[in-house]
């Protein structure tokens, strides 16, 4: 059985010592920064004007219709943009009042889906008969469109 020890293998799986792999750039956000309203972010990719850096120009300015489930979606992005905004800017009150208002938002829109269209989750307590493995699913969009959900 051979051995080989690192140098052996011509350096294969490490990089030499000054190559760079790419040179990251993210825009620090001051604080209180305008916000899109959430249904254009989810369609942006960012909460935040200031981070919306489209690739080569093109700017994504298709909508969605929307239903309970892109209502869901949307708001659970919206969230999560201010979670992330939040983690460096911890003592802006505006951005934890907003994100206080869009969790009661998603928690209605939740309650309301689960109960009038299916169960998102097993674990959200329902109404009736155990309706986890109904059709469509929220992933079946034209099923969706057609039941009016």
């Amino acid at each position: 059985m051979e051995h080989h020890n690192h140098q052996d293998r011509g350096g294969e799986g490490r990089l030499p010592a000054m190559a760079p792999l790419a040179n990251p750039y993210v825009p620090f956000q001051l604080e209180n920064p305008p916000k899109y309203e959430p249904p254009k972010a989810w369609i942006r990719g960012t909460l935040y004007p200031g981070l919306d850096l489209p690739f080569m120009g093109m700017a994504n300015t298709r909508e969605f219709p929307e239903n309970p489930s892109s209502r869901l979606q949307i708001l659970a992005f919206a969230l999560q943009e201010l979670t992330l905004y939040m983690d460096t800017h911890r003592e802006d009150t505006e951005a934890l009042e907003l994100y206080r208002h869009y969790q009661s938002l998603y928690h209605e829109a939740l309650m309301e889906y689960n109960k009038n269209c299916r169960p998102v989750t097993h674990i959200l307590p329902a109404e009736g008969s155990y309706r986890w493995l109904d059709d469509p699913w929220p992933w079946e969009y034209c099923n969706n469109c057609r039941e009016g959900k």
